[in-house]
């Protein structure tokens, strides 16, 4: 009875949680365009917000706390406990787009650093796809920039200039960070023939080298979604709308696209800046691995 009783009251508080989120997040952004927009706020509505966003913190850690718990006396490792504790508290897109922003963040600052590529291994090859797609991305990224500027004159309400400025500004970041992470994400090929395919910190998708029939060069011009799969269960990464080469698989693999739709393709089309080193690296690699 007490059990019942413990996790009704879980659930409860999960739900409160969630549309706490919903409804508080929103709520504390508006309040800092105000701010920021020269809007005079109440004086209580500060620390009532501070007091939300502390209730709110204390009721996630409870609830995280108690998840980990159940996940732990299930018979899981401390970290998968508490990666499965994590996806029931916080709903599936948010995590998504979480982590998206924590890999552009991550990759900008691997790019403005000069680290290095990110999961080039020693004896892996890596493919670059960015330099194909950097005028496109720079024009973005000019066009962000004007757009930024004249809204600033144009626009003569305070919360609506804040408003406009902070997603103008974080448009601008958002063009350079994701050509960042595409400089510091590439394509990598294994020494045993695996093939990992990626755009930016938006896609991974992982090749096992026993998958792979067939690589060739072959320009196509795609006019679908990052990779998204046709009726022939190809799926294309195109980079400034083409691809390169083409790999055939002898059985379909099986991935995430962006924000995480699960998708399964038995051939992918890509986008290599030098198809032909790219195409001798994958048949080199498997016929090392096989003899």
């Amino acid at each position: 009875m007490r059990n019942e009783e413990t996790s009704g009251a879980v659930k409860v508080l999960r739900k409160a949680v969630r549309w706490s989120s919903m409804a508080l997040l929103p709520g504390e952004l508006l309040l800092i365009l105000c701010v920021a927009g020269g809007v005079t706020v109440p004086p209580a509505a500060q620390p009532a917000t501070r007091l939300a966003v502390l209730t709110l913190t204390i009721a996630v850690a409870t609830l995280l706390t108690l998840d980990h718990r159940r996940h732990r006396a299930a018979g899981l490792d401390p970290r998968p406990a508490l990666l499965a504790a994590l996806a029931d508290t916080i709903p599936a897109p948010v995590r998504r787009l979480t982590a998206h922003e924590l890999f552009l963040s991550t990759s900008f600052l691997r790019w403005v650093t000069r680290r290095g590529p990110h999961g080039v291994r020693e004896g892996d090859v890596s493919v670059l796809y960015a330099p194909g797609q950097t005028a496109v991305m720079f024009g973005f990224f000019f066009v962000c920039v004007v757009e930024t500027v004249a809204l600033a004159f144009l626009i003569p309400w305070p919360v609506v200039h804040a408003i406009t400025l902070v997603l103008d500004i974080w448009g601008c970041y958002f063009v350079i960070a994701l050509h960042a992470s595409c400089v510091v994400r590439p394509h990598v090929i294994a020494p045993d023939g695996a093939l990992r395919l990626r755009y930016g910190a938006l896609l991974d998708i992982r090749i096992p080298a026993d998958r792979i029939a067939s690589v060739r060069q072959d320009r196509k011009f795609p006019e679908g979604k990052l990779a998204a799969v046709d009726e022939d269960g190809v799926a294309d990464i195109a980079v400034a709308g083409q691809t390169t080469v083409t790999v055939e698989l002898t059985e379909p693999v099986a991935y995430l696209r962006a924000l995480g739709r699960p998708a399964e393709a038995r051939a992918f089309r890509f986008y290599a800046e030098d198809p032909g080193a790219a195409v001798a690296a994958l048949r080199a690699a498997r016929v090392s691995d096989r003899a």
